[in-house]
């Protein structure tokens, strides 16, 4: 079994502030509950997560979180909310990170995710998704891809990682996570020579893990998921409508 630390503490400024009036994109309701709430219990639901903390608007994570859940008050950056999480999870040989916006995610995808990683020896763990199976389940979704020798990939919203490994790799991690949503501006982040074989499409899934490895100065390992509720996120209205409709359908 593993920790989890939930991010919490992103105010709601960007194109969702039109659709709720939250003060934090954790606390846009759907179907009743917080975006936060859906990602909290399917990582509560699974059997494979022990302690849960979430970081985030303090005051009102209190009102809403069960018992369970540890609520520690954001800071300025990731990384001062990563540490902060941490704080409260000493001892932990493997962390796993999720993003509170992934309100789709089920315990299933997470143990699948984490079965995954259980394969492979590094220190932190990323997981894509191809396109087919984000279209198979939600054929309307707009996601940003990438495309690789392989095929065409998805970032998810999961991470799994060593602690004693965060602060020595987050200044770089930070641009590259900020860059997600554009392919070659991530690319660029990699070197001259990994943008150009990325434009050609001549670089392979293999090829891109050992890059970001070595620019984190880590041993990174990218895993593949067949479930797309680890990379769909709500991040615009029409994410938010989709979300709704499907959560909707599962009560």
């Amino acid at each position: 079994m593993v920790d989890a630390i939930v991010l919490a503490g992103s105010p709601n400024t960007g194109p969702l502030k039109e659709c709720s009036p939250a003060r934090y994109e954790a606390l846009i309701s759907i179907g009743g509950k917080t975006m936060v709430e859906y990602v909290v219990e399917a990582l509560n639901s699974s059997k494979k997560i022990n302690n849960i903390v979430v970081v985030g608007p303090r005051d009102e994570l209190a009102e809403i979180m069960p018992g369970y859940v540890t609520v520690v008050p954001a800071g300025n950056s990731l990384l001062e909310n990563l540490m902060e999480g941490l704080r409260h999870l000493s001892g932990t040989e493997k962390v796993l990170m999720a993003t509170c916006d992934i309100p789709m995610i089920t315990p299933q995808a997470i143990e699948n995710f984490l079965d995954l990683c259980s394969g492979k020896q590094a220190d932190i763990y990323y997981p894509v998704i191809s396109k087919k199976d984000v279209e198979r389940i939600y054929p309307c979704t707009s996601r940003t891809y990438v495309s690789l020798k392989e095929g065409r990939f998805t970032g998810g919203n999961l991470f799994l990682f060593k602690p004693e490994v965060v602060e020595g790799c987050m200044k770089k991690g930070q641009q590259l996570v900020a860059a997600r949503k554009s392919p070659v501006k991530m690319c660029k982040l990699l070197g001259t020579v990994f943008l150009i074989k990325f434009l050609l499409r001549q670089v392979s899934l293999r090829e891109a893990e050992s890059r970001v490895s070595t620019v984190l100065g880590v041993s990174g390992a990218v895993v593949i998921s067949s479930y797309p509720e680890v990379g769909v996120d709500v991040d615009k209205p029409s994410d938010l409508q989709l979300a709704t409709e499907k959560l909707s359908m599962a009560v």
